[in-house]
């Protein structure tokens, strides 16, 4: 398998969460979104969107490439299926995916790069608060989710997709907003769980080849 992926990408920060708990090996592509590489041409065929992560795996001997996190990680679980990243029950699993989509289609595209830059250059306004108006609302809502669903993790007492979700969004959170522990405390709580997980902490953004000393 290629991960094609940056460091600080939330979407890939997801993936490599996926990959990393299902112990699956990996060659890690560096795309470096701050210097435009996702529009070069060659990442454009493997990424019409112009994004990152796109995931390359062989399958009946062909290179195929998957784009959009949500869909990567469900394909490895269908792939996959054991160490499970989704949990037993279809009610258990209903807010699980609430709460992945709580983050992939409410918060995290509202302060992604190309979002803040079109608030900065073509609005004129001030991206930062743009973008932490929509954190502190999408975390009330996963942290109000959280609390319905939560034992150790997100949903109940084992890693699932949601806590491969949040630890990327609060990373992001405290990039273009402050956090208050106190306002999230289960998000907090679950958060720091996570980090005592040694392929959680081989994910992190800081663990890649790519990543910049802020």
């Amino acid at each position: 398998m290629k991960l094609f992926n940056y460091w600080r990408s939330s979407a890939s920060y997801r993936v490599r969460l996926a990959l990393g708990f299902k112990g699956l090996p990996y060659e890690y592509v560096a795309v470096n979104l701050a210097k435009g590489e996702q529009h070069d041409a060659a990442h454009a065929q493997r990424n019409p969107w112009h994004g990152v992560p796109v995931l390359e795996v062989m399958e009946e001997r062909q290179a195929v490439q998957l784009t959009q996190s949500v869909a990567i990680v469900e394909y490895l679980e269908e792939r996959y299926p054991t160490p499970p990243l989704f949990p037993t029950g279809a009610v258990a699993r209903a807010r699980m995916r609430a709460m992945v989509e709580v983050v992939n289609s409410g918060i995290q595209p509202l302060h992604n790069l190309q979002v803040n830059n079109y608030v900065k250059d073509v609005l004129k306004g001030d991206p930062k608060a743009w973008a932490a108006t929509w954190i502190d609302k999408g975390l009330d809502a996963l942290e109000a989710l959280a609390k319905q669903s939560a034992g150790a993790f997100m949903v109940g007492d084992q890693f699932t997709f949601a806590d491969a979700c949040l630890l990327p969004q609060l990373y992001g959170a405290r990039r273009f907003a402050s956090v208050d522990p106190s306002r999230v405390p289960t998000l907090a709580r679950i958060e720091a769980t996570c980090f005592t997980l040694g392929f959680v902490q081989q994910a992190k953004p800081e663990s890649q080849p790519d990543a910049v000393a802020a």
